[in-house]
């Protein structure tokens, strides 16, 4: 075959020069976090916090023999601005925030949102504050059911770093039907302010302070292929309940302190919420309902620790050992599809709380049993030899128990994050990463 050598027409640019022209001038024509939304050769978006959430009605309900004016009504929002403070596992020089309306009916009304490093209290580090934009748009309306990611912002942010992510809610929460999409147990104080946007502000006014988040799904850095992400899956337990507020007592707080110690670049997320459950409905839709918004679509996920069931065991009398068991090797299938790390963790002693029987203690043993014996699990993490009292294994240590006999104290979350191997995460991040970004 003849090949034809073309010569260039003098004057004429070179068709690869003028496409390589034209595309940079159309980056140059795009907002800066438009322009920037990849990273680095070799760099994904990985989570460094997550909460896990559920719906709440717009007002309370009366409860049994009160009338409709007698509850106080829930906390809604109007043209008023929510400082929420969140804490990072892992950090990165480019942030972005997801927010969402998972449970709500109707479009949620974002008119600003920033983020910024916290300083103290209700006030930011002014010099770190960033508006988030969303596909360029600094307002938007969140669809029913939908979430939103924030276009990425420079930011240097350091592991343990307090983050406080800004919403401006410009109308009434609390006028129509529509559930708030939100976390109940934050054991963190976040800030509501008066009338206004407030977005930004050095030092917000404070109307009121709620323990709760709202409408916040995740933040996300731009980290090193190699850094994976393990999610703490569970109940109140993982969710830090009784914990004391605003100091990260959490087991999978001090688990990423540990993993950071040792050098282990891992993310760790905490998807607990309060008496959940695997296979019925307590707070929250059920595990096996949840898991994939959770764990399973958690940018950089590469490993799970499921510890839950004790709310099934102590809520449902009808529910058997085998029945839980049944949930926990569909969890187990649904994570190893995609390739994740699922580790098994026994669930604590709790004689002496409520709904805590001697039949409940029965299903409990039989269920670690399995866990410990059933190699189902990639591994096992044994919360339950860490927390009984050797003299009365159906207690916990009296140095552990928050007093209620179900949650630990926050010496007893320290102890569970102390008793987890470190090794089941050396090795797993680079092997098992899934994708480069989502």
């Amino acid at each position: 075959m003849i090949q034809i050598k073309r010569q260039p027409i003098p004057g004429q640019i070179p068709a690869r020069i003028a496409v390589g022209v034209a595309l940079l001038f159309f980056l140059h024509l795009l907002p800066p976090a438009l322009a920037a939304q990849d990273g680095k050769n070799g760099e994904r978006w990985v989570g460094t916090w997550t909460t896990a959430n559920l719906a709440r009605a717009p007002q309370s309900q009366p409860q049994p023999g009160q009338t409709a004016a007698a509850p106080q009504p829930f906390l809604n929002f109007n043209n008023q601005t929510l400082r929420q403070i969140v804490r990072t596992s892992i950090g990165g020089e480019r942030v972005r925030v997801v927010l969402t309306n998972t449970f709500g009916t109707a479009p949620l009304a974002i008119g600003a949102a920033r983020v910024a490093l916290r300083d103290k209290g209700a006030a930011i580090v002014p010099q770190s504050d960033r508006a988030l934009t969303f596909g360029g748009a600094a307002a938007i309306a969140i669809p029913a059911g939908a979430v939103i990611v924030s276009d990425p912002v420079n930011l240097g942010v350091a592991s343990f770093a307090d983050l406080a992510v800004d919403i401006y809610l410009p109308e009434n929460t609390g006028s129509g039907t529509s559930p708030l999409t939100m976390h109940n147990v934050a054991v963190q104080t976040n800030y509501v302010s008066p009338a206004g946007n407030h977005a930004g502000a050095a030092d917000m006014p404070v109307m009121t302070t709620t323990q709760n988040w709202f409408f916040l799904a995740r933040v996300e850095v731009m980290a090193p292929e190699q850094v994976g992400v393990l999610v703490a899956f569970g109940d109140s337990i993982t969710d830090g309940t009784r914990s004391t507020p605003d100091t990260n007592n959490r087991w999978p707080n001090h688990l990423a302190k540990r993993l950071t110690a040792q050098n282990i670049k891992m993310g760790v997320l905490n998807a607990g919420i309060a008496a959940n459950r695997v296979l019925s409905e307590g707070t929250g839709v059920n595990a096996l309902a949840r898991f994939d918004r959770d764990v399973l679509v958690q940018p950089g996920v590469s490993h799970v620790v499921v510890l839950e069931g004790i709310n099934d065991i102590r809520n449902s009398p009808m529910m058997t050992a085998a029945d839980l068991i049944v949930g926990y090797r569909q969890l187990i299938e649904r994570a190893r599809t995609l390739g994740l790390k699922v580790y098994g963790a026994t669930l604590l002693p709790c004689e002496g709380a409520n709904n805590c029987t001697p039949e409940t203690e029965v299903k409990r043993k039989a269920v670690n049993e399995w866990i410990r014996t059933s190699k189902a699990y990639d591994s096992v993490i044994d919360f339950d030899a860490v927390i009984r009292d050797p003299k009365s294994p159906s207690k916990m240590l009296p140095e552990y128990d928050s007093s209620d006999h179900l949650h630990p104290s926050d010496a007893g979350y320290q102890a569970m994050a102390n008793a987890i191997d470190l090794e089941l995460f050396k090795a797993g991040a680079a092997v098992l990463s899934r994708s480069p970004s989502r």
